[in-house]
């Protein structure tokens, strides 16, 4: 079964894999294989799951929330988000001005078929907006009960730390940062994590596989698997796309087989259980397009992967590794 750690300084606990639906649920797979993915992950005991009102444009809200029916409210942890655009892309459906959030918190709920959620999350950081005006409509929607937390999403250091410090005072509990983080991803080493530690959050990290590369799938000079993240024209080939350029990369990936071998792991679990060997990491995303492939990532859930062979993996992975800590700000756009 899957451990539990506390989010932030809160005391809301998460499992520490949760299962996510970004391009899976109303996009890449049947709503029957998604629900089956869903059942899955509660089988083996992930009680979080994480979604936005974005992703497949709301349909993958209606797919969870019909998949989570008839489960106990109190036993799960929801996780949803708002900023992209969502509906007719009117001048009002995207951002953080106290007018979306108030109506994308509504439209969530519905979808979701209850009337909170655990964690409501900024899923970028609006320029657009007073942060004042954003960390007020959250805490609004925290008194109304219709959140009981509030995270953000690939926000910089900076940007949550002016959070924290508005959230404290308007006495909201602020406790999550979702950014990406994977072996080949490190860009919140540096100043992310140090920040949220200081502040009370921690880290919600999704891609622990690298869209898939740390799975080991992708081979060198070889053609994409069909039915593979990097076959889909939906949006998982552009992700995946900067690592499959770089034929070096995917060769130092290979390499990492003999490191999961002696662990007795997958590389996927090799690669989900590296990112929760970072203490600020609360739980790693995962998604699934086949039942199967949740109750093998749940393996990485208490794993402890030795010192040595952590420096291992550095060592394989040498300059592939991606960690400036501009790239942050770069996830944001400058204008909605």
């Amino acid at each position: 079964m899957v451990n539990y750690r506390h989010l932030g300084r809160s005391g809301l606990k998460v499992t520490e894999i949760t299962y996510g639906n970004w391009l899976t649920h109303g996009s890449q797979v049947e709503n029957e294989t998604a629900t089956a993915c869903v059942h899955a992950a509660l089988d083996a005991g992930i009680t979080t799951f994480d979604t936005a009102d974005v992703y497949a444009n709301t349909k993958a809200e209606e797919v969870l929330g019909a998949a989570l029916a008839g489960q106990r409210r109190e036993s799960l942890e929801i996780l949803t988000k708002v900023y992209w655009p969502v509906g007719p892309r009117g001048a009002n459906d995207s951002g953080l001005s106290r007018k979306h959030v108030f109506e994308a918190i509504d439209g969530s709920l519905s979808r979701l078929r209850t009337d909170y959620v655990d964690v409501y999350q900024a899923h970028r950081f609006d320029d657009a907006t007073p942060l004042e005006e954003t960390m007020l409509a959250f805490a609004d929607v925290v008194r109304a009960g219709k959140a009981l937390y509030i995270g953000v999403s690939e926000w910089t250091a900076e940007q949550i730390r002016e959070g924290a410090a508005l959230a404290r005072e308007l006495r909201v509990p602020l406790i999550s940062n979702q950014p990406q983080y994977s072996m080949l991803w490190r860009v919140i080493e540096d100043e992310v994590v140090p920040t949220s530690a200081e502040v009370g959050l921690s880290q919600i990290v999704w891609s622990p596989v690298a869209q898939g590369v740390l799975t080991g799938k992708y081979l060198p000079g070889q053609a994409a698997p069909a039915g593979s993240r990097a076959t889909d024209e939906k949006g998982g080939a552009q992700m995946i796309g900067r690592f499959l350029s770089q034929t070096e990369t995917l060769e130092r990936v290979q390499q990492l087989r003999p490191i999961a071998d002696e662990l007795g792991l997958t590389m996927a679990q090799l690669a989900v259980a590296w990112v929760l060997q970072n203490d600020n990491v609360a739980s790693a995303i995962i998604g699934a397009s086949r039942p199967e492939q949740v109750a093998e990532n749940v393996k990485a859930s208490g794993v402890q992967i030795p010192a040595e062979l952590l420096a291992r993996i550095d060592e394989v992975l040498g300059d592939s590794v991606v960690s400036d800590a501009a790239l942050t700000a770069e996830s944001s756009p400058s204008r909605r």
